[in-house]
Parts: structure tokens; sequence; C-alpha cells
């Protein structure tokens, strides 16, 4: 009975470890506000079909990034900053494009 309980603990440890190696809250809360963001243009008129339709394939690229880094099982520092970078980027992309002169169509 205590080997199974010991043995319990230590995989459910050993899962836990692994999820937080390639777990990325920080990166999945920014990707949903800048989604917002999107579709609050959207709905205001501040973004026309062509800049939305520019700003959801640079957020599927950084989504295809993120499962491309966690795929190994481990999100490196390294892969983190980039993610970063890249949702640094967009987010100046749809300000930018929010606050053009152009409107929707």
């Amino acid at each position: 009975m205590k080997k199974i309980l010991i043995s319990s603990l230590m995989v459910f440890g050993f899962a836990a470890a692994m999820n937080a190696q390639t777990a990325t809250p920080k990166i999945d809360a920014r990707e949903a506000k800048q989604q917002e963001r999107i579709e609050n243009g959207v709905k205001t008129g501040e973004l026309n079909k062509r800049e939305t339709r520019r700003l959801e394939k640079q957020e599927g690229h950084i989504q295809n990034a993120e499962a491309k880094a966690k795929s190994d099982g481990v999100v490196t520092p390294e892969e983190r900053a980039k993610l970063k970078h890249m949702e640094n980027k967009t987010s100046r992309h749809i300000k930018n494009q929010k606050h053009d002169a152009q409107k929707k169509n």
C-alpha cells in the first residue's frame, strides 16, 4: 500500500513538473487580450477586413511558434523571449492599425 502511494505521488509530481516546463500562462493570457483588441477593432470599425486578416495571421504565427516550442516538452527561456518579442510586435501592429486613418469598408 505504501509503495502504491509513493509511486502515485512520484507520477503526479513528474506530470506536474513536465506541465510546468511547457506551461505558458502569460503568453496565453496575452494572446487572448490581443485577440480581444482585434475583435474590438472590428466591432468599432477601427480595423478593416485587410488589416484584420493580417493581424489574425500574425496571431496564428505566434500560436504556431508556441506549439513548436512546446513540442519537445520544454519551453526554454530563449523560446519564451522569442514568443514575447512576437507578441510585442503584433501588439504594436494592432495599435497602429486601430489608430490609422483607414476605417472599415
